[in-house]
């Protein structure tokens, strides 16, 4: 057997398989990048059916990565696995507000979680338009509220929260809001997953394969 020794070689080798396991799918071009790497971070081709994109929310967050908004993720985790080379070449930044201490004191002076109050001082900042969720529900459902506040405008939500408190009825709640999202379906999701799909967006508006919104 030949084992193949670049990263670039062994990553290519790993999406043809994983496209060639999946089949036929009546997924778009951009859709089908975005679940495959998805199932390329995790090994878990259950993501194939769990995922739900909505309408229009890959050329939202295109049009906003190529007109240099910045990313808020829910935890360091994911911020840690975004491409840096890839926002390095758009200019952009990605923040992760959970661990301030003025959000922790505010936290616990409110008696709510941490995820909630970093969602509000995310939304202090009109250039922080893609937000991804893939931990806490109390960050989408507070995402939610901020954006029927008008205090919020989130180009597209990653809600991906991973666990049995909350993360369905959160993804829910996203599907049945009025914001552009892309979500995992109940329990399953997670950081690394958050940021995968932050990742496929950024390669995405990178190599002009999506039309951008008008």
């Amino acid at each position: 057997m030949t084992f193949l020794k670049s990263p670039s070689s062994i990553e290519q080798k790993s999406f043809e398989i994983i496209r060639k396991e999946l089949g036929q799918r009546s997924w778009t071009e951009a859709e089908t990048r975005i679940i495959t790497r998805m199932i390329h971070t995790t090994a878990d081709f259950t993501f194939a059916d769990i995922t739900e994109i909505s309408p229009g929310a890959i050329e939202a967050a295109v049009t906003a990565l190529r007109s240099g908004c910045h990313i808020v993720t829910d935890t360091n985790m994911a911020k840690a696995g975004v491409n840096r080379n890839m926002l390095e070449r758009f200019g952009i930044g990605v923040s992760c507000f959970i661990d301030l201490p003025e959000v922790e004191e505010t936290a616990r002076s409110l008696g709510i979680t941490r995820a909630m109050v970093a969602m509000r001082a995310a939304s202090e900042d009109p250039r922080n338009r893609i937000f991804a969720v893939g931990n806490a529900p109390t960050a989408l459902f507070e995402l939610i509220s901020l954006h029927e506040q008008q205090m919020v405008n989130p180009a597209v939500v990653i809600g991906v929260p991973v666990g049995f408190v909350g993360a369905t009825e959160a993804k829910e709640a996203l599907r049945h809001s009025s914001i552009p999202y892309i979500i995992t379906r109940g329990r399953k999701g997670g950081s690394n997953v958050a940021a995968a799909i932050v990742n496929a967006l950024l390669h995405l508006a990178s190599n002009g394969e999506v039309e951008p919104e008008v």
